[in-house]
Parts: C-alpha cells; structure tokens; sequence
C-alpha cells in the first residue's frame, strides 16, 4: 500500500478521503490549518470506522503559505490536494479566493514534484466545467471548461483558474509528475463530525424552513462517498493520468425534486420543505437584494447536466442513487443537531 497525502484533511471531502484510504489500508498523511483540529478529526474517523492510529499522521500547512508543505510531501507516493480556500459568504474582491486557490495548487504541485510523488489528484469543480456557457440541450463532459470571460462568481472562478495553473504547470515544469482531476457537482452525503459544510446548506435550510420556495434550477449531486472512491481510483489506475473526471450521480435534479424527496423520505421531519418553485423574473428580482439568489443568475430556468460516463467506462466508477444521498444526508444533519 502507499503513503498518501491528503490536503485539507478536515474538510466535508477531505475527511471522506482520508477515511476511505485508511479503510483501504494505506498510510496516510493529512494537513490541517490548525493542529488543534487533530483531536476532533481523528475522533470523527474512528467513530465511522475502525483503523491503526499509527497509520495516520496529522500535519500543519497553509496554502496560503509555502512552510510545511516541503515535509508535508516527504516520502509520499500520491497526493490528494482537496484542500481549497472557501469562503462561508461572498467575497468583496474576486481575488480573496483565486489568488490562494490558483497559488496554493502551485505550491501544492512544487512540493510534490520535488519530492519524488507519483501523482497529484486534484480535486477541482464542476465549476471549472460548466458555469458561463449558453443554454444547451446536452450534458457537461469533461471536455468543457468554464467560460473565463464571463460574468461568474468568485468560487467557479477560482476553481477554473487554480486547475488551468495546476495543468500548466504540470506540462511546463512537472518533470514526469502526473495529475489527474476530479469535478464533483454539489456534494452531498453523511457527515463525519459536527461541522457544517457549505455544500449542505440548502438542505439544512430546507428542513429549518428557511427556503420557502425553491429557485428555478437543476443541477447534478453526487453523494461525498463515491467522491472519496472516484479519488483513490483516479490516484491508482493507470488510464486515469492525464485525465479529468467529472463525478456526478445521474442527472441534474430540480431544487423542488430535492425538497419533494426530504418530504417523502422523512416525513415529518421534513414538513418544513418546500413544496413550490419561484418563477424566474421573480427569483431575478430577488436577486437585486439578495447575494445568494444573485450569484445563481447563470442558472436560473436552467437544467445543468453532466455526465460520469467517462469515470464509469474507465475507471469502473458508480455513483449510489441520488435519492438515498438526500435522505442520508438530512439525517446525518439532524442527528447533529444541525437543520432542526
């Protein structure tokens, strides 16, 4: 088995990643922010499973700072950079997010080349993908990018820019390094500890009865498990360097299909959902006064499909229906206490 960095360890991905690895036998070595989070995240791994102690080893680096991340590498054969700047609300300057996106991934890939690592899989975005683009009739491949010259949201753009740097730098200064992408759409999925991830917060909200009626668009959903799994098989097959692999669970899904499966599957544990869809002109209106409705102004009326069959025919992948991720993942919050 192999010695595997993963970056970002205690975030909703990373920890899944860190999980799976370790349940797969392999060593592993994750950074965090802050050393004080060791606790917590190693009571949350082993509260899902159990796994030897020693082959887990928690580390300090910041990708907005180059200490730590020279021995972060050391002596490991594979990194899974997860780790990305995120913000919980919207940013006054785009570049509060894409300058240590894209300079983190850099530094991300330096340290890693210099050390010998075999592959780099960097978790990118199906914002990187499909954001920007007029409405189309087929779904998002991996063979899409983000239209740059659009107006899109910091976060999308980040994502994009961070993964054309971290190519770019990988064809011109590699040295043989190899690197493979992963694009989840919104993930979803169980909890491993108390936080409460931004990929969540729709259906939190759902379920406290804070979206009294659901924007006007569908988008893909995978569930963080089968993200974690694309991962390592992106990091151990041999058809997957070089290659970026869109991880999504099927087709895009209405926000108000969402809200119609909570209802169904939790009862009334659910019954604050919400059971109608805003038009559009009214949900642009809104946008006017309301950040978050504004940054969705790209796919208001829209259904934004992608599709996995490039990680199914390849990498053998499958993604578990959406419908038990949704259910799964409320009650994952509620028994956190989260969404009540």
């Amino acid at each position: 088995m192999s010695q595997v960095l993963v970056t970002g360890g205690t975030g909703f991905i990373g920890s899944w990643c860190v999980l799976t690895l370790l349940e797969a036998g392999h060593t592993v070595r994750t950074t965090v922010r802050d050393l004080r989070r060791e606790p917590a995240l190693r009571s949350w791994l082993h509260a899902a499973g159990p796994f030897d102690d020693d082959r887990l080893t928690v580390v300090r680096a910041d990708l907005e700072h180059p200490e730590g991340w020279d021995d972060a590498v050391a002596d490991c054969d594979h990194v899974l950079h997860v780790a990305s700047p995120t913000l919980r609300h919207t940013p006054a300057n785009d570049d509060d997010l894409v300058v240590p996106a894209r300079e983190g991934v850099v530094r991300v890939l330096r340290a890693a080349r210099d050390a010998k690592v075999r592959r780099v899989v960097l978790t990118s975005a199906f914002g990187a993908i499909g954001i920007g683009h007029p409405p189309r009739s087929t779904p998002f491949t991996e063979e899409d990018w983000t239209d740059l010259d659009s107006d899109i949201p910091p976060y999308q753009r980040s994502k994009t820019l961070a993964e054309r740097a971290a190519w770019q730098f990988v064809e011109e200064e590699g040295d043989g390094l190899e690197m493979t992408a992963v694009h989840p759409v919104g993930v979803l999925g169980p909890l491993l500890g108390p936080d409460d991830p931004p990929s969540l917060r729709l259906v939190r909200r759902m379920l406290e009865g804070r979206v009294p009626a659901c924007p006007p668009f569908g988008m893909g959903y995978v569930d963080v498990r089968d993200v974690a799994d694309l991962h390592v098989r992106a990091m151990t097959d041999a058809a997957a360097a070089g290659e970026r692999f869109l991880a999504v669970a099927g087709h895009s899904l209405r926000v108000v299909e969402m809200a119609r499966i909570l209802r169904d599957r939790l009862g009334e544990r659910a019954a604050k959902a919400p059971t109608r869809e805003l038009p559009v002109r009214l949900t642009r209106a809104l946008g006017v006064v309301n950040p978050e409705l504004r940054l969705l102004r790209h796919q208001l009326g829209r259904d934004l499909d992608a599709t996995s069959a490039k990680a199914e025919r390849l990498l053998g992948w499958r993604a578990r229906p959406i419908e038990d991720t949704i259910a799964e993942t409320a009650e994952s919050l509620l028994a956190h206490g989260i969404g009540r």
